[in-house]
């Protein structure tokens, strides 16, 4: 259940990679790269893994993922359809920690930066003012040359480190161990829990698509994630109701059921227990 290792290849004219695309199926998969990746979804939406961190992303969205932290895209249908009703549109920046060299990233004023890359292994979720800078210095990137591009992202790297707002992703126990080629398990895994965490997941149909007995899967889970698969789904269907409470759109019964759960007492229960808070104070709190 371990991530795929991606190398993602510099042409001789660059000293990092920048791209757009609108193409969500190249993101979907458990992967990790010693890049550090910028990712702004300009449009798009679905959800994300990042570490033991699983959460809605949505149009306009910009996250940092750090080196070698495995992550997995995972886009809301609409996106992945043949006929592409609904085109993401996608804007990726992948760069080495040490890409301007080992003596600049040690100077003395860029101690901020440098703290940036050692935190950025836990993921980093840019806020809403910082979102709109960085979105317009990565699109400049995009469509500029030389010297520029650097400063560009520079810029970026300063406003996340002078943020105090983001949101740090993965939770401070997490560790990034090493990886192997036991790729397609983590990536299956995934894929099932994405589309089937709002309904009942069947450990044993699980398990027989990583090719593993359920102990066996289970003891690898919480090896790779920290977490037992029991914990990561009420994780998961907690932060999706919470998403769905600051949308108002539903009553809280609906979410209850909408987010994964069978009964509204035990929604109540471990709403609260990871919250802090009941979902109806939630929901007052945000409004």
């Amino acid at each position: 259940m371990k991530a795929q290792l991606l190398h993602l290849n510099n042409d001789l004219t660059h000293s990092f990679n920048a791209r757009r695309d609108n193409t969500p199926q190249y993101h979907n998969i458990w992967h990790y790269h010693e890049e550090l990746e910028l990712i702004y979804f300009a449009a798009g939406s679905g959800t994300q893994f990042i570490g033991d961190s699983v959460r809605r992303f949505e149009s306009g969205d910009i996250t940092l993922v750090g080196s070698n932290l495995p992550h997995y895209w995972l886009f809301d249908e609409i996106y992945l359809q043949k006929n592409n009703p609904q085109a993401a549109d996608i804007r990726v920046l992948h760069f080495k920690e040490n890409f301007w060299g080992n003596e600049f990233i040690n100077l003395p004023e860029n101690k901020n930066i440098k703290d940036l890359m050692r935190i950025s292994k836990r993921g980093i979720a840019l806020s809403q003012s910082c979102r709109a800078e960085a979105s317009v210095h990565i699109d400049t990137v995009l469509n500029c040359s030389g010297t520029s591009r650097i400063i560009h992202l520079l810029q970026i790297l300063m406003c996340i480190a002078a943020d105090d707002r983001h949101d740090l992703l993965t939770s401070a126990s997490f560790t990034i161990q090493s990886q192997d080629q036991d790729a397609d398990r983590m990536r299956i895994a995934m894929h099932y829990i994405g589309e089937n965490y709002r309904d009942q997941i069947r450990l044993q149909e699980l398990a027989s698509l990583t090719g593993m007995t359920p102990n066996s899967f289970c003891r690898y889970f919480k090896s790779q994630i920290g977490k037992t698969l029991f914990q990561f789904l009420i994780e998961m269907r907690v932060k999706t109701a919470c998403n769905l409470l600051l949308e108002n759109k539903q009553t809280i019964k609906q979410i209850c059921f909408e987010s994964g759960f069978q009964n509204f007492s035990s929604f109540h229960k471990y709403f609260k227990n990871i919250t802090g808070t009941t979902p109806l104070s939630y929901q007052k709190s945000k409004s």
